[in-house]
């Protein structure tokens, strides 16, 4: 029987961050894979999937230029499925021929097949017909991720009723949409089918979604989603889907209204992959959505040799965290230093528009009973917004009335994502509304936002320079 200093299940962010940590801190580590290939949800069917079509999506369609050219405007005029998997295929291999050979180059084994826990040091292996092969590991890492919840009274056939695996393994344009469930991978997948102007039907339980972000920015990102037709249903469950003579989806909600679009996907919520583990064997139980609980310092589970990382422990469920929770776990469990986790980290939705976020809301800080001033750009008030042609976007920040210091960065629009990492830095350094004042800017780039942003608070802020 093999043995290993540590044994890493799943090979997505939180995974492949471990086991090329602990290869680095010289340890003999093999990483599990119930796939063909590595990557697991990431790389197969989950982020990298969903941002490539998001990319395709806008160049094919001209989304990017209608500011110039008119919303007719079209770079290919009919895009088909064909067109979005074509640029899938070719950057998914590409990713994982990237992943496959950062584990060679790092001496880390891997192995496909389905594991299960033997006992709380060993494990089975299963891959196909050719049995089971048992491994041995002082340590493990569980890093399986998530699975599309399927409940039982949705009729998944993947043909029109589907969910986001589906998508990202056999794209599709459907004719009209039902999107089911307001988290992030709804609002991302609903927000692309639109921007091919398919017309998207949204239909969320709660009263309000994503509300982890800033009002403001919410409020913005309804304003731009009604402008281009997409229906909002808030508020109100799907009761039942059935599927007509003519193939379409039809969703009965809990207000007595109907829905009649060619496709449904259904994105309400995610269970943790673990329910093949068989966890008993090593002492460990899973919650009711197959997620683990972990020290959130560590990531141990309650069985101190096994660690968790990545999407199966829940919240925030991101690629950037969980590779940061994959390499944590590893320099735990071999004794390496662990620098301290930066108290502010960024959030991403793909959205179209994007939407990226750091450190405190307005929400927050008002409950907390801090004093703050808030400065607000919008891209069309930069120069390079004209030269790009964005009609819309705008970039909040906010700022303590105590010591200057920035609170929170909030951004809505094109590049939010790449944009937000400049308020990261000065968030976790610790700067303040002086830093975007006194300091210059490239001109013209949207990140001078930064600049009109910090003064438009700075101007309404006591004790300034006058």
């Amino acid at each position: 029987m093999d043995t290993f200093d540590l044994i890493v299940i799943g090979s997505g962010p939180a995974g492949r961050r471990a086991a090329i940590q602990a290869a680095k801190l010289g340890k003999a580590v093999l990483v599990v894979e119930n796939r063909l290939r590595v990557g697991v949800v990431s790389v197969h069917t989950g982020t990298i999937p969903s941002k490539t079509l998001r990319e395709t999506v806008l160049n094919l369609s001209g989304w990017r230029e209608r500011g110039f050219y008119g919303l007719a405007y079209r770079v290919k005029k009919e895009i088909e499925g064909k067109d979005l998997g074509a640029r899938l295929r070719m950057t998914l291999d590409h990713e994982i021929d990237v992943l496959e050979h950062q584990f060679a180059r790092n001496g880390v084994r891997t192995v496909a097949g389905r594991a299960r826990f033997v006992s709380p040091q060993r494990i089975a292996i299963k891959n196909g017909s050719e049995g089971e092969s048992e491994y041995e590991a002082e340590r493990f890492v569980i890093a399986v991720g998530t699975a599309p919840y399927r409940p039982k009274h949705i009729p998944f056939n993947q043909a029109n009723v589907f969910d986001s695996d589906d998508v990202a393994s056999d794209p599709k344009v459907p004719r009209s949409l039902t999107v089911v469930g307001a988290g992030v991978i709804g609002i991302e997948y609903a927000t692309i089918f639109s921007a091919l102007d398919v017309p998207v039907t949204l239909v969320e339980p709660r009263e309000n979604f994503l509300e982890f972000i800033d009002r403001e920015i919410i409020d913005e990102f309804v304003h731009e989603l009604r402008k281009r037709g997409m229906q909002l249903r808030l508020g109100v469950k799907v009761e039942k889907v059935e599927v007509d003579a003519a193939g379409f989806a039809v969703s009965s909600l809990s207000d007595g209204r109907q829905i009649r679009t060619e496709a449904l996907l259904y994105c309400a919520g995610r269970v943790g992959a673990t329910a093949a583990l068989e966890l008993e064997a090593c002492g460990l139980t899973a919650d009711e959505r197959g997620r683990l609980t972990v020290d959130p310092r560590t990531f141990q589970t309650a069985v101190p040799h096994i660690y968790a990382a990545g999407d199966v422990i829940g919240f925030p469920s991101l690629a950037s965290t969980s590779m940061e929770q994959g390499r944590i776990a590893a320099c735990h469990a071999f004794g390496a230093p662990m620098p301290p986790a930066p108290e502010y980290f960024p959030y991403g939705i793909y959205a179209v528009p994007e939407i990226s976020t750091v450190g405190l809301t307005e929400q927050q800080l008002k409950a907390k009973g801090v004093p703050y001033e808030c400065g607000v750009a919008r891209f069309r008030e930069t120069s390079r917004g004209h030269i790009m042609g964005l009609q819309s976007g705008m970039m909040k920040l906010l700022f303590s009335l105590d010591d200057r210091k920035l609170m929170g960065c909030h951004i809505i629009g094109e590049g939010a994502t790449e944009l937000v990492h400049i308020g990261q830095a000065v968030l976790n350094l610790g700067g303040t509304v002086d830093y975007f004042v006194e300091n210059t800017f490239n001109y013209p780039t949207l990140a001078e936002a930064y600049k009109i942003a910090a003064l438009d608070a700075f101007n309404r802020m006591p004790g300034r320079a006058h």
